[in-house]
């Protein structure tokens, strides 16, 4: 997203996503995020009448429809589609943003589900929007590349959940390690999902 081609209400949703990815949604303040986004403060008002709340929950839900778009582009990107060739595309992102920035980010979903997820019914449900936002594309895709339509929901998960947790402990390692570990091990047992 290039923050210079949006309005000031979509760059503060984006700017949202960006610290919570880095701090957690307790140090993303509203008005760290007006500055990140190039936004007048007055404008958070007049754009997230729920306050703190609103904006979180729509900073979730648009890192799970953006994580849901990247499937596709990560497919564009395989000479030949396989289950773990998309896994690894998966896993890439994040191995090659932690050697570009190191490892300060994660996922902003895991982030306020972390923060938010035992105090905040309504982010709690945005996250479980967004992880079924992203869950969907990976199930219909690995439909697409031989998977029973009664597994690919299951293995969509687990690929999320193993990369979230391969995320976490990277971040935790300083090391892309878990990460490269979870594409070599889980990829064999994606494969042969779709040859049964």
């Amino acid at each position: 997203m290039t923050q210079a081609r949006h309005g000031p209400r979509e760059r503060m949703v984006f700017s949202a996503a960006q610290l919570i990815r880095r701090g957690g949604v307790t140090a993303t303040g509203m008005r760290e995020v007006a500055v990140h986004a190039r936004a007048p403060r007055g404008s958070l008002q007049h754009y997230f009448p729920g306050g703190k709340e609103q904006l979180v929950n729509e900073a979730v839900a648009w890192a799970g429809r953006y994580a849901g778009k990247r499937v596709a582009r990560f497919l564009a990107g395989l000479e030949e589609p396989t289950p773990s060739g998309l896994f690894a595309a998966m896993a890439a992102q994040w191995t090659d943003e932690y050697a570009a920035d190191g490892f300060a980010a994660g996922c902003p979903v895991a982030a306020a589900t972390v923060d938010r997820a035992s105090s905040d019914d309504s982010t709690r449900e945005a996250a479980a929007a967004a992880f079924a936002a992203w869950r969907g594309p990976v199930a219909e895709a690995l439909t697409d590349m031989g998977v029973p339509a009664a597994r690919a929901g299951s293995l969509a998960t687990l690929m999320i959940s193993t990369l979230e947790g391969a995320i976490l402990l990277a971040r935790a390692e300083r090391d892309v390690r878990p990460l490269t570990t979870a594409v070599r091990e889980l990829g064999p047992l994606l494969d042969a999902a779709a040859h049964p």
